[in-house]
């Protein structure tokens, strides 16, 4: 997989560039086929405090996972440890719910567009939207949404509802559960 490495506040240095890759290469292992699509890596220091963000697009899912520590090598260690853990903690749930459609390795590598979360980062005073991102909607039903949704560590995720045809929003409760949002 191919990775578009990316600082912000920092120059990235042929030795980052090298640790990301050789860190990142242990996902492959996770995989039957190579993956063909290319991820986003980013690094910023902000504060004295080095983060790592990492998303990697693939067929029907988005892996996504952040970092924060004092050291840069440190915080590209905790964020491959936590896709690591993610990829198993959905690969397992996955693979229950589509065992006779067959494992979730088959599902990444062989099915269509990428799906995410549009995350919008607004400043509070203005509301000012200095982010957009734009994504192709898969159709699946809420479960499946639910499980997107905490795959990529966001508290709601946009979908188009496989049932109704109809753009719906799931949403974690603060009492622990979940809630669907759907037009009227």
């Amino acid at each position: 997989m191919q990775f578009s490495i990316r600082g912000q506040q920092i120059e990235v240095t042929e030795a980052l560039k090298d640790y990301v890759d050789k860190k990142l290469s242990r996902l492959d292992k996770y995989f039957d086929a190579p993956l063909t699509s290319e991820g986003n890596v980013t690094l910023s220091v902000v504060r004295g405090l080095h983060t790592v963000e990492v998303t990697i697009p693939l067929p029907g899912v988005v892996l996504r996972a952040e970092d924060r520590s004092e050291d840069m090598y440190a915080s590209i260690d905790g964020v491959v440890d936590k896709l690591e853990r993610q990829i198993r903690k959905h690969k397992t749930k996955l693979n229950r719910k589509f065992r006779q459609d067959g494992s979730l390795k088959m599902m990444f590598v062989e099915d269509g567009a990428a799906v995410g979360p549009v995350p919008v980062d607004q400043d509070e005073d203005e509301f000012k939207v200095v982010r957009t991102k734009r994504f192709i909607m898969k159709p699946m039903n809420v479960q499946e949404a639910i499980l997107q949704m905490n795959m990529v560590g966001h508290n709601f995720f946009v979908f188009t509802n496989i049932d109704s045809q109809d753009v719906n929003v799931v949403y974690k409760r603060d009492d622990g559960k979940y809630g669907l949002i759907e037009r009227d």
